[in-house]
């Protein structure tokens, strides 16, 4: 991460939760950041021996983490932030790479409760991360440039892929992608239900079913191709898939997932608004 000679980049987090370790522990799989140059604060010890464990260390001071880190990801709960942030303000440097994992928090809200030149960003991950295979997308706030932007890009790939958008976009973003997790795992398990109720057996039918959703993706990150044209390689004249197909066109599934989309994504402008 850092440059040759230099001091190496230490990363902070304020917040140890689910998403903090994953990120962390993705950075530092892919070598991205050393575990010992890596610290994480949290009210209790409940989350912070996760990151103990991973060989971080960690501290109760929120202060600290600002004062030993250049790069800091608040991964707080939204509702916390606010007060987080009012604390942390006075040890705030131009040095430091602010980045908030928090929902809903917009970019003006975060640079009203900061320093003037604050440089901020945004970064909504999905579930997935756990894994190293999230979808992320980050959004710069005004005194943030495209090194910075860049920068963070790369370190987060630990972790899965990670685009640069509008912020306008990272609503849609949690409506697609983070809620987007629970719209997959239900037709997941409905995929399985169905090989369920023909005989097969139920561990079976579901890992087989989860297999066939990686598969797919997959070959469609791969091969970069639109899914209607691999939905048609695998349709043959009077075959099984297109009969298939047909029942789901009749369910109304196309309709009712490109719903679930909206009503996610405005749940999510909502609660950007409060």
């Amino acid at each position: 991460m850092a440059a040759a000679g230099s001091d190496p980049w230490r990363v902070g987090f304020v917040g140890a939760g689910r998403m903090a370790e994953a990120i962390a522990q993705g950075l530092i799989r892919a070598g991205k950041v050393e575990a010992q140059h890596v610290l994480a604060s949290a009210p209790t010890d409940r989350n912070l021996c996760h990151f103990r464990a991973l060989g971080c260390k960690t501290t109760h001071s929120n202060q600290e983490v600002l004062q030993t880190c250049s790069l800091v990801f608040f991964a707080t709960k939204p509702h916390i932030l606010p007060a987080v942030l009012a604390e942390v303000a006075p040890v705030v440097t131009s040095e430091h790479i602010l980045v908030s994992v928090a929902a809903g928090v917009s970019l003006s809200t975060l640079e009203e409760l900061l320093p003037p030149t604050a440089r901020v960003l945004r970064v909504s991950p999905n579930l997935p991360c756990v894994v190293h295979e999230g979808a992320m997308v980050i959004a710069r706030g005004r005194h943030a440039g495209s090194s910075e932007a860049e920068f963070l890009q790369t370190l987060l790939e630990a972790c899965g892929q990670c685009e640069e958008v509008p912020e306008a976009q990272v609503d849609i973003h949690t409506g697609l992608s983070g809620s987007g997790v629970a719209f997959v795992c239900t037709f997941s398990e409905a995929l399985a239900e169905g090989a369920i109720k023909m005989g097969m057996p139920s561990g079976l039918a579901h890992r087989i079913a989860a297999q066939t959703l990686l598969g797919t993706a997959k070959m469609l990150l791969q091969k970069g191709q639109h899914p209607a044209q691999l939905r048609t390689d695998v349709c043959t004249p009077s075959g099984t898939t297109i009969y298939g197909l047909h029942a789901l066109e009749q369910g109304g599934l196309r309709a009712a997932t490109m719903s679930a989309v909206e009503a996610a994504t405005c749940r999510a402008k909502e609660l950007s608004r409060k």
